[in-house]
């Protein structure tokens, strides 16, 4: 299973990616040892879809990418039914 992932990092920008595994990558995040958040300081997990395939996740990666700020708040609020996963993964909101 793929996975699209949002992460919000430093209460301000938005990173989405895919991954295999949401564990490990976050781990990475946070670890410092992803080239766009080596950067950025406070990163949350705060939106995640699962997908069959690669192509599937990825194709969502880039749909994703081409949303304003404000249409990916929504979509983490769940003011947006948009139904393109196979299954929308439970994201513990940390405080």
């Amino acid at each position: 299973m793929w996975y699209t992932y949002l992460l919000l990092c430093d209460q301000k920008i938005f990173y989405i990616g895919i991954t295999e595994n949401v564990n490990k990558r976050l781990i990475k995040h946070r670890a410092k040892q992803s080239l766009y958040t080596l950067r950025l300081s406070e990163i949350k997990l705060v939106y995640c879809e699962k997908y069959k395939t690669k192509y599937e996740s990825a194709k969502r990666e880039k749909q994703l990418k081409g949303w304003s700020h404000a249409k990916k708040h929504m979509l983490i609020d769940k003011k947006i039914n948009d139904p393109h996963c196979i299954e929308l993964v439970v994201v513990m909101r940390e405080n």
